[in-house]
Protein backbone atom coordinates (compact mmCIF):
# COMPACT_ATOMS: atom_id res chain seq x y z
CA UNK A 1 0.00 0.00 0.00
CA UNK A 2 1.37 3.36 -1.03
CA UNK A 3 0.58 6.46 0.93
CA UNK A 4 1.06 9.70 -0.95
CA UNK A 5 1.53 12.79 1.07
CA UNK A 6 0.85 16.10 -0.53
CA UNK A 7 2.43 19.13 1.01
CA UNK A 8 1.56 22.63 0.17
CA UNK A 9 4.31 25.12 0.82
CA UNK A 10 3.61 28.75 1.38
CA UNK A 11 5.90 31.61 2.31
CA UNK A 12 6.22 32.02 6.04
CA UNK A 13 7.49 34.91 8.09
CA UNK A 14 9.69 33.28 10.70
CA UNK A 15 10.61 36.40 12.61
CA UNK A 16 10.55 40.16 12.49
CA UNK A 17 13.02 42.79 13.52
CA UNK A 18 12.53 45.96 15.49
CA UNK A 19 13.50 49.32 14.04
CA UNK A 20 17.09 49.95 15.10
CA UNK A 21 17.83 52.89 12.80
CA UNK A 22 15.15 55.44 13.65
CA UNK A 23 17.39 57.62 15.78
CA UNK A 24 15.18 57.65 18.88
CA UNK A 25 16.37 54.79 21.11
CA UNK A 26 19.90 55.98 21.87
CA UNK A 27 18.98 59.59 22.79
CA UNK A 28 15.93 58.42 24.75
CA UNK A 29 17.87 55.87 26.77
CA UNK A 30 20.88 58.11 27.26
CA UNK A 31 18.66 61.08 28.14
CA UNK A 32 16.66 59.21 30.78
CA UNK A 33 19.74 57.73 32.40
CA UNK A 34 21.67 60.97 32.29
CA UNK A 35 18.73 62.96 33.65
CA UNK A 36 18.20 60.64 36.61
CA UNK A 37 21.87 60.15 37.47
CA UNK A 38 22.99 63.77 36.99
CA UNK A 39 20.05 65.33 38.84
CA UNK A 40 20.21 62.75 41.61
CA UNK A 41 23.92 63.49 42.00
CA UNK A 42 23.32 67.25 41.85
CA UNK A 43 20.58 67.17 44.48
CA UNK A 44 22.66 64.86 46.67
CA UNK A 45 25.57 67.29 46.42
CA UNK A 46 23.39 70.26 47.38
CA UNK A 47 21.83 68.44 50.33
CA UNK A 48 25.25 67.21 51.39
CA UNK A 49 26.59 70.75 51.34
CA UNK A 50 23.64 72.63 52.87
CA UNK A 51 21.56 69.94 54.56
CA UNK A 52 18.39 71.71 53.37
CA UNK A 53 15.66 70.70 50.95
CA UNK A 54 14.81 74.17 49.64
CA UNK A 55 18.12 74.46 47.86
CA UNK A 56 17.57 71.00 46.40
CA UNK A 57 14.34 72.14 44.71
CA UNK A 58 16.04 75.10 43.07
CA UNK A 59 19.08 73.04 42.08
CA UNK A 60 16.88 70.19 40.83
CA UNK A 61 14.77 72.44 38.62
CA UNK A 62 17.84 74.23 37.31
CA UNK A 63 19.51 70.90 36.58
CA UNK A 64 16.38 69.58 34.84
CA UNK A 65 15.85 72.59 32.56
CA UNK A 66 19.53 73.17 31.78
CA UNK A 67 20.27 69.50 31.26
CA UNK A 68 17.22 68.83 29.08
CA UNK A 69 17.94 71.84 26.85
CA UNK A 70 21.61 70.96 26.63
CA UNK A 71 20.88 67.34 25.76
CA UNK A 72 18.33 68.31 23.10
CA UNK A 73 20.66 70.87 21.52
CA UNK A 74 23.57 68.45 21.59
CA UNK A 75 21.56 65.61 20.06
CA UNK A 76 20.11 67.86 17.36
CA UNK A 77 23.52 69.20 16.39
CA UNK A 78 25.12 65.77 16.48
CA UNK A 79 22.46 63.98 14.43
CA UNK A 80 22.07 66.94 12.05
CA UNK A 81 25.81 66.94 11.36
CA UNK A 82 25.81 63.18 10.87
CA UNK A 83 22.85 63.39 8.47
CA UNK A 84 24.42 66.23 6.50
CA UNK A 85 27.62 64.19 6.14
CA UNK A 86 25.60 61.21 4.92
CA UNK A 87 23.73 63.35 2.38
CA UNK A 88 27.01 64.81 1.13
CA UNK A 89 28.45 61.33 0.59
CA UNK A 90 25.24 60.21 -1.12
CA UNK A 91 25.57 63.19 -3.47
CA UNK A 92 29.15 62.10 -4.26
CA UNK A 93 27.90 58.62 -5.11
CA UNK A 94 25.12 60.05 -7.29
CA UNK A 95 27.63 62.14 -9.27
CA UNK A 96 29.94 59.17 -9.70
CA UNK A 97 27.09 57.00 -10.99
CA UNK A 98 26.21 59.68 -13.55
CA UNK A 99 29.85 60.22 -14.59
CA UNK A 100 31.06 56.63 -14.71
CA UNK A 101 28.15 54.13 -14.69
CA UNK A 102 30.22 51.30 -16.18
CA UNK A 103 32.90 51.66 -13.55
CA UNK A 104 30.29 51.68 -10.75
CA UNK A 105 28.64 48.59 -12.20
CA UNK A 106 32.00 46.82 -12.29
CA UNK A 107 32.62 47.89 -8.71
CA UNK A 108 29.28 46.43 -7.65
CA UNK A 109 29.99 43.17 -9.49
CA UNK A 110 33.38 42.89 -7.80
CA UNK A 111 31.74 43.44 -4.42
CA UNK A 112 29.25 40.60 -4.95
CA UNK A 113 31.98 38.37 -6.33
CA UNK A 114 34.02 39.01 -3.18
CA UNK A 115 30.99 37.87 -1.18
CA UNK A 116 30.97 34.50 -2.88
CA UNK A 117 28.98 34.81 -6.12
CA UNK A 118 30.33 33.37 -9.33
CA UNK A 119 31.77 36.09 -11.60
CA UNK A 120 29.09 35.67 -14.28
CA UNK A 121 26.27 35.72 -11.74
CA UNK A 122 27.80 38.72 -9.95
CA UNK A 123 27.96 40.55 -13.28
CA UNK A 124 24.32 39.77 -14.08
CA UNK A 125 23.17 40.87 -10.64
CA UNK A 126 25.13 44.12 -10.90
CA UNK A 127 23.78 44.77 -14.40
CA UNK A 128 20.21 44.16 -13.26
CA UNK A 129 20.54 46.46 -10.26
CA UNK A 130 22.26 49.15 -12.33
CA UNK A 131 19.49 49.30 -14.93
CA UNK A 132 17.56 51.76 -12.73
CA UNK A 133 19.79 54.71 -11.65
CA UNK A 134 17.83 55.37 -8.44
CA UNK A 135 17.89 51.71 -7.43
CA UNK A 136 21.59 51.57 -8.26
CA UNK A 137 22.19 54.60 -6.05
CA UNK A 138 20.40 52.99 -3.11
CA UNK A 139 22.35 49.77 -3.52
CA UNK A 140 25.72 51.54 -3.74
CA UNK A 141 24.94 53.71 -0.72
CA UNK A 142 23.90 50.72 1.39
CA UNK A 143 26.87 48.64 0.32
CA UNK A 144 29.56 51.32 0.47
CA UNK A 145 28.34 53.65 3.22
CA UNK A 146 26.30 51.22 5.29
CA UNK A 147 23.27 53.54 5.49
CA UNK A 148 19.77 53.52 4.06
CA UNK A 149 19.27 56.71 2.01
CA UNK A 150 15.50 56.47 2.55
CA UNK A 151 15.75 56.18 6.33
CA UNK A 152 18.30 58.67 7.60
CA UNK A 153 18.10 59.59 11.32
CA UNK A 154 15.93 62.57 12.19
CA UNK A 155 17.60 65.39 14.18
CA UNK A 156 14.24 66.64 15.46
CA UNK A 157 13.19 63.20 16.66
CA UNK A 158 16.54 62.71 18.40
CA UNK A 159 16.32 66.13 20.09
CA UNK A 160 12.71 65.64 21.22
CA UNK A 161 13.41 62.14 22.52
CA UNK A 162 16.43 63.36 24.43
CA UNK A 163 14.61 66.39 25.92
CA UNK A 164 11.59 64.40 27.10
CA UNK A 165 13.62 61.47 28.40
CA UNK A 166 16.08 63.67 30.30
CA UNK A 167 13.21 65.63 31.88
CA UNK A 168 11.48 62.41 32.96
CA UNK A 169 14.66 61.01 34.46
CA UNK A 170 15.62 64.26 36.19
CA UNK A 171 12.16 64.59 37.74
CA UNK A 172 12.45 61.31 39.68
CA UNK A 173 14.83 62.48 42.47
CA UNK A 174 13.17 65.92 42.53
CA UNK A 175 9.63 64.75 43.31
CA UNK A 176 10.05 64.25 47.11
CA UNK A 177 11.37 67.80 47.55
CA UNK A 178 8.40 69.23 45.67
CA UNK A 179 6.22 67.78 48.43
CA UNK A 180 8.29 69.19 51.27
CA UNK A 181 10.96 66.58 51.90
CA UNK A 182 14.11 67.96 53.53
CA UNK A 183 16.30 64.85 53.51
CA UNK A 184 17.56 62.45 50.88
CA UNK A 185 15.75 59.30 52.05
CA UNK A 186 12.76 59.42 49.69
CA UNK A 187 14.87 60.76 46.86
CA UNK A 188 17.29 57.87 47.31
CA UNK A 189 14.47 55.31 47.32
CA UNK A 190 12.85 56.72 44.19
CA UNK A 191 16.17 57.10 42.43
CA UNK A 192 17.21 53.54 43.25
CA UNK A 193 13.91 52.23 41.90
CA UNK A 194 14.19 54.48 38.86
CA UNK A 195 17.78 53.47 38.11
CA UNK A 196 17.00 49.78 38.42
CA UNK A 197 13.80 50.19 36.40
CA UNK A 198 15.40 52.16 33.56
CA UNK A 199 18.30 49.74 33.45
CA UNK A 200 15.92 46.78 33.30
CA UNK A 201 13.90 48.35 30.47
CA UNK A 202 17.03 49.03 28.43
CA UNK A 203 18.22 45.46 29.02
CA UNK A 204 14.89 44.11 27.78
CA UNK A 205 15.03 46.31 24.67
CA UNK A 206 18.51 45.00 23.88
CA UNK A 207 17.65 41.36 24.68
CA UNK A 208 19.89 41.16 27.75
CA UNK A 209 18.99 39.89 31.25
CA UNK A 210 16.77 42.53 32.89
CA UNK A 211 18.30 42.10 36.33
CA UNK A 212 21.83 42.55 35.00
CA UNK A 213 20.95 45.81 33.25
CA UNK A 214 19.12 47.06 36.33
CA UNK A 215 21.99 46.27 38.68
CA UNK A 216 24.57 47.80 36.36
CA UNK A 217 22.72 51.09 36.12
CA UNK A 218 21.97 51.06 39.85
CA UNK A 219 25.66 50.70 40.75
CA UNK A 220 26.72 53.46 38.33
CA UNK A 221 24.02 55.89 39.46
CA UNK A 222 24.41 55.35 43.19
CA UNK A 223 28.18 55.58 42.83
CA UNK A 224 27.94 58.95 41.07
CA UNK A 225 25.51 60.29 43.68
CA UNK A 226 27.68 59.04 46.56
CA UNK A 227 30.75 60.79 45.19
CA UNK A 228 28.84 64.04 44.65
CA UNK A 229 27.22 63.87 48.09
CA UNK A 230 30.62 63.31 49.70
CA UNK A 231 32.19 66.26 47.85
CA UNK A 232 29.22 68.46 48.72
CA UNK A 233 29.40 67.45 52.35
CA UNK A 234 33.12 68.21 52.52
CA UNK A 235 32.62 71.60 50.87
CA UNK A 236 29.74 72.39 53.17
CA UNK A 237 31.84 71.57 56.24
CA UNK A 238 34.77 73.60 54.89
CA UNK A 239 32.58 76.64 54.14
CA UNK A 240 30.84 76.57 57.50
Amino acid sequence: MTIELERTYSPEIHHSHRDVTGGWLRPAVFGAMDGLVSNFALIAGVVGATGAGRGAVLAGFAGLVAGACSMAAGEYTSVKSQTELMRAEIAVERRELARNPEGERAELAALYEARGLEPELAERVAAGLSADPERALRVHVREELGVDPDDLPSPRLAALSSFCAFSAGALVPLVPFLFGASGLTLAVVLSVLGLFGFGSIVARLTARPWWLGGLRQLVLGVGAAAVTFGIGHLLGVAVS
